[in-house]
């Protein structure tokens, strides 16, 4: 089955206030579906990865699981916080007889499209979990070059794109040069000991 190709021009993400109305819908309409949005939400997995993804993969005790083949053609290791733990102990109880982590769901819209519409988030969709994931990394801080290897980009450029959300990263870069420089080390040159040369007369050409 071919891929569909990511929306690489918008990003368009959670904030708190649509998270926690979306937690609670899903409460409320669907909670045996709660685990697999915070799943979602804390591994930034492509749709088709989540739901293809088999308990062979996982491994709880070491907090990781495998992408056996991504996107790009190649595996990859995704480390686990303890939310994707806890949503993966979960869907283990859920789907103790399926080798599928997600029980054989294909994909979430049939009823994330319910859960969106109660919450009244607009313009979102699955994949924007994944943006979710990506952003909240570097807001927080994260590198560009450890969110690409996280969200298993090829080309950093697809990464970039997230750059402009990290304005307290990049201020605190900037304000390095608000620092005073310490006078006493070799490398150090005094602005204000520099002797000008002798003023020269004009000379018209």
């Amino acid at each position: 089955m071919p891929h569909r190709r990511e929306n690489n021009a918008r990003v368009r993400f959670l904030d708190d206030e649509e998270e926690a109305a979306l937690r609670k819908a899903v409460e409320a309409k669907c909670p045996e579906h709660l685990p697999e949005f915070v799943l979602a939400l804390n591994t930034g997995l492509r749709l088709s990865e989540q739901y293809g993804l088999l308990w062979e993969n996982v491994s709880l005790p070491l907090r990781m699981l495998m992408i056996s083949r991504s996107k790009n053609g190649s595996a990859r290791h995704v480390p686990l916080n303890q939310a994707a733990v806890q949503a993966l102990e979960e869907l283990q109880k859920q789907h103790k007889a399926t080798a599928l982590v997600c029980g054989g769901a294909k994909e979430p819209r049939r009823w994330f499209e319910l859960v969106l519409k109660d919450a009244k988030v607009i313009n979102f969709s699955w994949h924007c979990l994944r943006h979710t994931f990506a952003s909240r990394l570097v807001m927080a801080g994260a590198d560009l070059r450890t969110v690409q290897e996280l969200l298993g980009h090829k080309v950093i450029a697809m990464t970039v794109r997230y750059a402009h959300l990290a304005p307290k990263h990049t201020l605190a870069a900037v304000e390095l040069l608000d620092k005073p420089t310490d006078g006493s080390t070799d490398t150090t040159t005094d602005t204000g000991a520099i002797q000008q040369p002798a003023a020269q007369p004009m000379v018209l050409q």
